[in-house]
């Protein structure tokens, strides 16, 4: 006579079965949900006359804790990292082409050149002083105490036109004699490159100048 072993119908699958079915993930991930399917497998199929010892599940449980506060962690800051690379990528982009106006040498290629600077308040004479890129004076010329555009025309202090090239100018502020204070003039150049240095935006341009875009004080449309 053949015997017919009953089913069990509510039997739970054993833990091996259960750890073969687990989603197969990679890194942290992947040791989270295991740990999550095997303690769970542990909890069901544990021997009711011999209980796993509180101290040890509670210990499982803290393990269980950690693990998952270091996937949620990992996974906002991928996701912070993206969303910076992202803005800093964009914001880059946009300054590419631009003409901005900073404190910097500027490059003359025969054609008037707006300086701009603002006299000192207290001064009774202002003059723009005009070097090359090897820092020799080329023109000194008397300006406007309340005017802070000037134009330069690229002629030396003989009168004669000075070759294309970088330039630099700086207004010194006089009460009579007395020197009281000197500044870099600004002038508009063409952006050419941006990048994140040191946690700031550095602007390289035309004049292979590197200004800091925190000294830009005045952008327009590039030509």
């Amino acid at each position: 006579m053949k015997l017919i072993t009953p089913t069990q119908p509510n039997a739970q699958p054993s833990a091996t079965a259960q750890y073969k079915d687990a989603p197969k993930q990679t890194g942290l991930a992947s040791d989270f949900e295991t740990f999550l399917t095997m303690l769970t497998v542990q909890a069901q199929n544990q021997d009711p006359l011999k209980p796993l010892d509180a101290s040890e599940y509670a210990s499982q449980l803290a393990q269980f804790s950690m693990v998952e506060q270091q996937v949620q962690t990992n996974d906002l800051l991928a996701t912070l990292g993206q969303a910076l690379g992202g803005a800093n990528l964009d914001k880059l982009g946009k300054w590419i082409g631009m003409n901005v106006r900073a404190p910097a040498a500027f490059q003359y290629e025969g054609e008037p050149v707006t300086l701009f600077a603002t006299p000192a308040p207290e001064a009774d004479k202002a003059v723009m002083v005009n070097r090359d890129s090897d820092g020799a004076v080329v023109d000194r010329v008397a300006v406007s105490t309340t005017d802070n555009k000037t134009v330069w025309t690229g002629q030396g202090s003989d009168g004669q036109p000075l070759v294309a090239g970088s330039y630099s100018a700086t207004l010194e502020s006089y009460d009579g004699d007395e020197l009281l204070s000197t500044q870099l003039a600004e002038t508009y150049g063409e952006v050419v490159e941006a990048q994140v240095t040191d946690n700031q935006v550095m602007l390289t341009l035309e004049s292979g100048q590197v200004v800091a875009a925190t000294t830009v004080t005045g952008v327009r449309a590039g030509t």
